[in-house]
C-alpha cells in the first residue's frame, strides 16, 4: 500500500499532467491515509489547486482555510499554504489578497520551491496589474530557487511568463527567446500545457503584427481547453482573442469577448469576467452601437476595473468611450465630450496610441486640425522609438500596423486641410510606418544559413514535401531574423521646400493619396507644386479589380486571334486607368521624368505601361525621403554579373547576349547558378541581372524567391548579403509584387533589395514574355553600359502595349 506521501506525490504528478479527476482521487486517498497535520496541510493545498481548476472556487479557498487553521503548522508548511491561497486569489482576480498571501509565501523558512513559487505567481498578479517591471523582477527571482529545488517545470514557467512580459515591455525579441527556452520543457506535459504555450506565444506574434497566425494560434488553444471543460483557461484564450480582434473586426470581438464573460462566471472569476465585459461593451462603442446608458455603463465598468487594479484597462474603456462621445457629437446627437485624462509615458504603447489616436479625432472634431495632427505626430514618434529597436524588416513592417489608423486619420485630415505641404508630410508618414527605420547590418547567422539551404533542398528535390518540417524551418528562420537589433535611429520626412530643392528641373514627383474614399495627386516640381482632385475611388477601383491576372494572361504565349482580343482589352484598360490617374496630372508633369510615390492600393499598377507615362523614365519610389537619399551619391554602374536559372525559355540567350554590352561581365548559367554563387557574384557587382523563374509569397513576402539550380534563392538570404548592387535586374514573374502589410506599406522581394541597400530594382509585377523581355532587357542593357540611369534606360525599351505587342511591365522601383 502506498504510503500518504506517495500518493500525494503521485496527486501532484497528475495535476501536472492535466489528470484532475485522477488527482482529486489520489489527494483524497492520501488525505486519508496521514494524521500529520503538515502533510495534511500540504495535501489540503493540492486539492485546493483542484477544486480551483475545476472551477469551485470556493471549496478551493476552503481546503486553504481548513489548513491554516490546523494548530502547530511549521513555518515552512505555513508559508506553501499562504502561497496557494494567494494562487486561488490570483485566479479569481482579487489582486490585493494575492499580493499578501503570495509575499507571507516568500520567507527565510519556506522550502526553495515555495519561494520560487510565491515569485512566480506574485509576478504573475503584478502582469495582471500590468506592472510590467515588478513582474519581471519576480519571474527573475523565481528561477534560482526553483532550479535549486529541482523543480524544472516551474523554472520553465519563469522562463515563459517572463517572455510574455518581457512583450508586455516591447521586446518581442526577448520574449520570444524566452518562451521558446521554455516550450521543450512545458509543451511535453500535457495537450492542456502546450495550448498554454500555444497561446501566449501566439499574443507575441500579434505584437509583431502577424495578426492571422496569431488570431488562428489563439481560437485553436481556446477550443483545446474548451474541449477539456477547463472553462477558465478557455475564458483567458477568448478574452486575448477578443483583444486582438477589437480593431480590425469589433463585431467579432465583441462576439468572443462575450463568450469570454460567460466562461469566467462559469469558473467563478467574476473579476475576470469584468474585463472581457469592459471589451465586449469597447467593441459596442466601435461598432457605434450606443445604446441608452452605454456611456454610463462604460464608466460604471471602468470604475469596477480601477478597483481590481486594471488602471490601463480602465484607461482604454474611458478612451473608447470618450471616442464613440465625439462620434454621437459629430452627428448633431450630443454635446462634445470632454478630454480624458492623460495616461502618462509609463502607460504601455497600445495605450498610448490610442490616446493620441482619440485626442487627435477630438480636436478634429473641434475644428482644431493643427493639434489633431500634432498628437497623431507624437503617436507615431512613439511608435517609431519602439519600431527602431527591431532590425528585421518583416517584424519592422509588421508592427506598423499599431501606426496605421494614426497614419489614415492624418491621412484624412491632411487631405481636407487643401495644404499641399501637409498633404506631402502625412503621405510620406503613411508610406514610411517602417522604411523610416535605418537599417542596419543583419549579422552572421549560421542557424539561418542551414535553415535556407535545407529549404532549397527540400524545394529541389521534387515529390511529396514534408510540410511539417518546411513549416517549421520557415518559422524558425523568420524568428531567428527578428533577433537582429535595430539601429535605433529614425528618418525624419522631407519638407515640400527640401523635396523641390532636391528634384532639379528634369524631374517630378507625383505622390498619389487615397484617404476617406478620395483620390488626390500631389505634383511637385522645383517650380511648381500642384494639387489635383482626381475625384472618387470607386471607378478606380472597378478598373484595378482583375488587372494582374489580365497582364499575367496577356504575357503568356497565346495563339491568333487570342492573343490579339486579350491584348487589346488591356490596352483599354491600361487606357482607362491612364485617363483617370495621368491625364489629369500631365500638364503639370510636362516633358519631365517622373517619381511616383503611389498609396498601397496602387501597388499593381504598370505604370511603365500607362499611355502619358510610356516613352518616359517613370521610378516607383518608397517614399520621397528615401528617393532623395539614394540620390545622394552617385549611382555605380561600372561592373555587371549575370545569372540564368533552369527551366526558363531563352534565360541562357538573354544573359548571354546582356553580357556582351560589358566589359568583362561574369554570367553564371546551368549547375553554377546556385544559390552561394549568385550571393558571392551580388556582392561583387554594381549590376546584377538575374533571369529566373520567380514566385511572390503573400503569407511571408520574405520567402519570395528566384528559382536557381539548387532551388530557390529567398528574400531572405538577400538580406545577409555583405554588399548589395546598386542596381538589380529581375527578370522573372511575379518577384516585382509587394504584398501590402499595413495601409501604404509593402513588402516583397524588391522592398528585400532595397532594404539590403539597392539603389534601384527593375522588375514585374506580373508574368513576363520571355521573347520581349529578351529584347526589352538586351535593349536596357545596351544603354545602361552606356552611362544612362536605369529609368531612363528603361523607358527607351519599353513598348506601348497594342493588339500586336505582349506587355512587358517591368518597372523602376527605387
Amino acid at each position: 500500500m502506498r504510503s500518504a506521501t506517495r500518493l500525494h506525490d503521485d496527486g501532484v504528478a497528475a495535476i501536472n499532467a492535466g489528470r484532475l479527476a485522477r488527482a482529486r482521487q489520489l489527494l483524497e486517498q492520501a488525505r486519508s491515509a496521514t494524521d500529520d497535520p503538515d502533510l495534511s496541510a500540504r495535501i489540503e493545498t493540492s486539492l485546493a489547486y483542484v477544486e480551483s481548476e475545476t472551477g469551485d472556487r470556493d471549496t478551493a479557498l476552503g481546503w486553504c482555510d481548513a489548513a491554516l487553521a490546523r494548530p502547530g503548522l511549521a513555518p515552512p508548511t505555513r508559508a506553501a499554504v499562504h502561497g496557494q491561497r494567494g494562487l486561488l486569489h490570483m485566479l479569481a482576480g482579487r489582486n490585493a489578497e494575492a499580493i499578501a498571501d503570495l509575499s507571507a509565501s516568500i520567507t527565510r523558512d519556506a522550502a526553495s520551491e515555495v519561494i520560487g513559487r510565491g515569485y512566480l505567481n506574485r509576478g504573475g498578479v503584478y502582469l495582471q496589474q500590468n506592472d510590467i517591471a515588478a513582474a519581471s523582477r519576480d519571474f527573475q527571482a523565481a528561477r534560482e530557487p526553483l532550479v535549486a529545488a529541482g523543480a524544472d517545470v516551474e523554472a520553465a514557467m519563469a522562463d515563459h511568463n517572463l517572455g510574455y512580459s518581457l512583450m508586455l515591455a516591447g521586446d518581442l525579441v526577448g520574449a520570444l527567446a524566452a518562451m521558446d527556452r521554455a516550450r521543450p520543457v512545458l509543451a511535453p506535459l500535457s495537450a492542456v500545457s502546450e495550448a498554454t504555450c500555444d497561446q501566449d506565444r501566439a499574443e507575441v506574434l500579434l505584437a509583431a503584427g502577424l495578426v492571422d497566425e496569431g488570431t488562428t494560434e489563439l481560437a485553436a488553444s481556446a477550443r483545446a481547453y474548451g474541449s477539456r471543460r477547463l472553462r477558465r483557461r478557455q475564458a483567458e484564450a477568448e478574452l486575448a482573442l477578443a483583444r486582438a480582434r477589437l480593431d480590425l473586426a469589433p463585431e467579432l470581438a465583441r462576439t468572443t469577448a462575450r463568450a469570454a464573460a460567460r466562461h469566467f462566471q462559469a469558473a467563478g472569476t467574476h473579476a475576470m469576467a469584468t474585463r472581457a465585459r469592459a471589451i465586449a461593451l469597447a467593441a459596442e462603442l466601435e461598432l457605434g452601437r450606443l445604446g441608452p446608458g452605454a456611456l454610463g455603463r462604460a464608466e460604471l465598468l471602468a470604475a469596477e476595473l480601477d478597483e481590481q487594479d486594471m488602471r490601463w484597462s480602465a484607461t482604454m474603456l474611458r478612451l473608447h468611450a470618450t471616442a464613440a462621445a465625439t462620434r454621437r457629437q459629430l452627428s448633431g446627437r450630443a454635446p462634445a465630450p470632454g478630454a480624458p485624462p492623460r495616461p502618462g509615458p509609463g502607460a504601455p504603447l497600445v495605450v498610448r496610441l490610442l490616446d493620441r489616436d482619440v485626442r487627435a479625432e477630438l480636436a478634429a472634431a473641434s475644428g482644431r486640425r493643427a493639434s489633431a495632427l500634432q498628437h497623431l505626430r507624437a503617436g507615431l514618434d512613439d511608435l517609431h522609438a519602439w519600431q527602431s529597436s527591431f532590425g528585421s524588416l518583416d517584424l519592422q513592417t509588421g508592427v506598423a500596423g499599431r501606426g496605421v489608423r494614426l497614419a489614415a486619420r492624418g491621412l484624412a485630415l491632411a487631405v481636407g486641410s487643401g495644404r499641399p505641404e501637409v498633404l506631402l508630410e502625412w503621405s510620406e508618414r503613411a508610406r514610411m510606418l517602417a522604411s523610416r527605420v535605418q537599417p542596419v547590418q543583419a549579422p552572421e547567422d549560421e542557424q539561418i544559413v542551414a535553415d535556407l539551404a535545407e529549404l532549397r533542398a527540400i524545394a529541389a528535390e521534387g515529390g511529396p514535401r514534408d510540410a511539417g518540417r518546411e513549416a517549421a524551418l520557415r518559422q524558425r528562420v523568420r524568428e531567428r531574423a527578428w533577433q537582429h537589433r535595430g539601429s535605433g535611429e529614425v528618418a525624419d520626412p522631407v519638407t515640400l521646400d527640401g523635396l523641390r530643392s532636391g528634384l532639379g528641373d528634369g524631374t517630378a514627383l507625383t505622390a498619389y493619396v487615397v484617404a476617406d474614399g478620395r483620390l488626390v495627386a500631389l505634383v511637385v516640381t522645383a517650380a511648381d507644386v500642384t494639387w489635383v482632385d482626381l475625384g472618387d475611388r470607386g471607378p478606380l477601383d472597378a478598373l484595378l479589380g482583375g488587372l494582374l491576372p489580365d497582364l499575367d494572361v496577356a504575357g503568356s504565349d497565346l495563339p491568333e486571334p487570342m492573343a490579339g482580343f486579350v491584348r487589346a482589352e488591356l490596352a483599354a484598360r491600361l487606357a482607362a486607368i491612364a485617363d483617370l490617374l495621368v491625364g489629369p496630372v500631365l500638364g503639370t508633369v510636362g516633358d519631365r521624368a517622373v517619381v511616383l510615390t503611389p498609396s498601397g492600393v496602387l501597388a499593381g499598377v504598370p505604370w511603365t505601361l500607362l499611355p502619358g507615362f510610356t516613352g518616359r523614365p517613370v521610378t516607383v519610389a518608397q517614399s520621397a525621403t528615401s528617393w532623395l537619399a539614394r540620390r545622394a551619391t552617385p549611382l555605380r554602374t561600372a561592373t555587371a554579373g549575370f545569372v540564368a536559372g533552369p527551366r526558363v525559355a531563352r534565360a541562357e540567350d538573354e544573359v548571354t547576349a546582356a553580357a556582351k554590352e560589358w566589359d568583362g561581365a561574369r554570367v553564371l548559367t546551368g549547375s553554377d547558378a546556385t544559390a552561394a554563387g549568385v550571393s558571392g557574384l551580388a556582392g561583387s557587382v554594381d549590376v546584377l541581372h538575374v533571369a529566373a523563374h520567380g514566385r511572390h509569397s503573400a503569407e511571408n513576402p520574405l520567402f519570395s524567391g528566384l528559382q536557381l539550380a539548387d532551388g530557390p534563392w529567398f528574400g531572405y538570404d538577400v538580406d545577409r548579403l555583405r554588399q548589395v548592387p546598386d542596381v538589380v535586374l529581375l527578370s522573372a514573374c511575379e518577384v516585382g509584387r509587394s504584398t501590402v502589410r499595413w495601409g501604404d506599406e509593402l513588402l516583397g522581394m524588391t522592398t528585400a533589395w532595397l532594404h539590403a541597400g539597392a539603389r534601384c530594382v527593375v522588375a514585374s509585377p506580373a508574368a513576363v514574355n520571355d521573347a520581349a523581355a529578351y529584347d526589352v532587357l538586351v535593349a536596357v542593357h545596351e544603354r545602361l553600359a552606356s552611362g544612362e540611369e536605369p529609368a531612363v534606360a528603361l523607358a527607351a525599351a519599353v513598348p506601348a502595349v497594342s493588339a500586336g505587342t505582349a506587355p512587358v511591365p517591368l518597372t523602376c522601383y527605387g
